[in-house]
């Protein structure tokens, strides 16, 4: 049994544009490149009502996009709690040398 062509979008694409701009019939394109006129056609459907997406976006995509800004935010403040969290740990470490004469890792490892 033969193996089903696929196309490309950009093929399909390409195609249905050029029906559309009236360049030659739907018949001489689909008999050019060896494709169905009835394939052409649900082509052309399909690039027809799907035409909005080019221009606005759907609901999912616009909440996807918050969502992933608010990700984004919250890593930040986490990256900045981090870093701020780092400094007064280094901080008290410092501290607790100077005032026990102690390194905290030394200290904490059971080394002396």
């Amino acid at each position: 049994m033969p193996k089903r062509r696929e196309f490309s979008p950009e093929y399909k694409a390409k195609l249905v544009i050029e029906v559309l701009r009236e360049e030659a019939t739907m018949s001489e394109i689909a008999s050019r490149e060896n494709v169905s006129l009835n394939q052409l056609s649900n082509w052309k459907r399909e690039f027809m009502e799907n035409s909005s997406r080019a221009f606005s976006r759907s609901r999912d995509e616009k909440s996807i996009t918050r969502q992933v800004e608010e990700l984004q935010e919250q890593e930040k403040n986490y990256q900045a709690k981090v870093g701020q969290l780092t400094l007064e740990n280094d901080f008290l470490k410092s501290v607790y040398k100077k005032l026990s004469g102690h390194d905290w890792e030394t200290r904490t490892s059971g080394k002396k």
